[in-house]
């Protein structure tokens, strides 16, 4: 048994990261140095209710009592202790997306994930009017398109909150949400660090004759930064989490943020000249940046850190399902000649094959579009494999191929950054499936982005854990004591990482290709036109 471990849960020198994905809610409790001691889990699926990706109240009631049951049990199985008292607690979730109430705090619609495309229309619309991009996720966008389609409800709405702001709000009873989260909802200053005033203005002039009952700022939640306290868990709330009555009240909660947030923080990316990578089903860049871009791109989201300074970030929703497909395909035709290949030994087998690849793919070209890619205006997924009839097809070639897709919508949005606009960029962290295969991956993203990528050895628990580390940041920080120097010096240091530095020759290869990959983008927009 791990005597510290058990004196940290006893002692409550702890803290307590739960974290809602799109499959997964996760609960990581870790203690003072922020080494993980129990953790806890809950499947869960979103639900397609009238056209609209969804999870019920009921749902996340349950999920996250379920989650937080389970991390309980876990601290009881290790160190005989019942989990009674935590230093310290903060909640994240995938983001932004549409949760909105009435003067009697119950929920006017079914909460709207980031998935729902229903409001490119007005996210397009308020582009225009800010001249700064605002994606039909982000939760003003699902607003003003519910004010658009005249949708009942609307007249009715007193507060908007996301998923982790509901959830806050359940257990502490305050109206806040993190600065990292608060920027997907509405443009923040990055200056004043709170919600654009001018943008305020101009969409409540624009809605003012359109039955929103409140300006805007009066509805969305209040700003908070990491390290400040954000509300303590009522009696209510603590039934809320932990209905068996062990969980005492009165502990501090840290500001809730979005998956983004803890990604960042989970990978120290929070230091300008930095960033992220986050590959898997889909793919994100964030890239923490020294000023403000020259004007607004529709590939590039702009949002900050926990503690506001500002990022810029490239969203890709394909990257690994088309690859998967293959290396699963190949997988099949093993086992039909009586061949049991491990999984892992079979992505490991194929991924170092990539390597004996030209530099260019020797002229093949995939798109992994599974489903559509905003960063290329592609609508629909269509994911193809073309080749000349001259193109040097062999396995190598293909596998690299299908690699350098997986972040090719990636480069292009990147490129406009560190390009066009000449963000400096020192190093990338990078995390996700993709990476599991040591070196290929992540030198594949070097020579994509130009920059030296690093995989830390450790992981931690991602970004449930980022969410921990941010309440443990607000409980123990020293005066004066910033986000970056906590990460930095106290959280990540003497961590064993891989750092690949771009090779030149491969960087000259990815550029070829992706110049092969623009050019080729009319060819899956007709696959899209021609295949209904």
């Amino acid at each position: 048994m791990d005597n510290h471990a058990k004196h940290a849960v006893a002692c409550g020198k702890t803290a307590l990261g739960i974290e809602f994905g799109s499959t997964r809610i996760k609960a990581v409790l870790v203690d003072e140095e922020n080494n993980v001691i129990a953790t806890g889990s809950h499947e869960w699926e979103n639900r397609h209710i009238g056209n609209i990706w969804s999870y019920s109240l009921e749902d996340i009631r349950i999920g996250v009592q379920d989650a937080y049951a389970n991390m309980a049990k876990d601290v009881k199985e290790k160190y005989g202790e019942t989990l009674t008292v935590i230093g310290a607690i903060g909640f994240s979730a995938m983001m932004h997306g549409y949760m909105v109430f009435d003067e009697n705090d119950e929920l006017l619609v079914p909460f709207r994930t980031w998935r729902n495309n229903t409001a490119a229309y007005a996210g397009d619309r308020l582009t225009e009017l800010f001249g700064y991009h605002i994606p039909a996720r982000w939760s003003i966008a699902h607003l003003y398109q519910a004010i658009l389609d005249k949708e009942e409800h609307v007249p009715k709405i007193k507060f908007q909150t996301t998923l982790e702001g509901y959830i806050h709000w359940k257990l502490t009873g305050r109206k806040v949400i993190g600065i990292g989260e608060a920027s997907g909802m509405f443009p923040v200053d990055p200056v004043t660090k709170q919600y654009n005033p001018v943008m305020l203005k101009q969409f409540n002039d624009l809605v003012k004759d359109r039955n929103l009952p409140s300006k805007v700022e009066e509805i969305l939640p209040e700003i908070l930064l990491a390290g400040e306290e954000a509300g303590r868990l009522t009696e209510e709330g603590a039934r809320f989490l932990d209905p068996t009555g062990n969980l005492k009240h009165g502990i501090p909660l840290c500001p809730p943020e979005g998956d983004a947030g803890t990604g960042m923080v989970a990978t120290n990316s929070v230091k300008k000249r930095t960033g992220n990578v986050s590959a898997g089903t889909s793919v994100f860049a964030m890239i923490v940046l020294e000023k403000e871009l020259s004007k607004a791109y529709p590939e590039i989201d702009l949002v900050t850190t926990p503690v506001g300074d500002l990022v810029g970030m490239v969203h890709c929703n394909n990257c690994t399902s088309d690859l998967n497909g293959w290396v699963n395909m190949f997988g099949e035709f093993a086992a039909m000649l009586g061949v049991d290949i491990p999984r892992w030994k079979l992505y490991d087998t194929l991924y170092f094959k990539a390597l004996e690849g030209d530099k260019d793919c020797g002229g093949l070209l995939s798109y992994n579009y599974i489903s559509n890619e905003h960063v290329t205006n592609v609508d629909h997924g269509r994911p193809l494999f073309v080749r000349k009839a001259d193109s040097k097809f062999d396995l190598a070639n293909f596998m690299r191929c299908h690699l350098y897709s997986a972040f090719g919508a990636l480069k292009v949005g990147c490129d406009i950054m560190l390009k066009e606009e000449g963000v400096g960029l020192d190093r990338i962290t990078g995390h996700g499936g993709i990476f599991k295969t040591e070196r290929v991956g992540q030198s594949f993203l070097a020579a994509a982005i130009g920059a030296p990528v690093t995989v830390m050895k450790t992981a931690g628990e991602g970004g449930a854990w980022g969410m921990a580390v941010l309440a443990n940041y607000m409980l123990t920080k020293r005066k004066g004591e910033s986000l970056e120097d906590y990460l930095e010096n106290r959280v990540f240091a003497g961590q064993e990482g891989i750092t690949i530095a771009p090779d030149p020759a491969d960087m000259a290869g990815f550029e070829e290709f992706a110049d092969r990959y623009v050019a080729g983008l009319p060819i899956v927009r007709e696959a899209v036109h021609s295949l209904k």
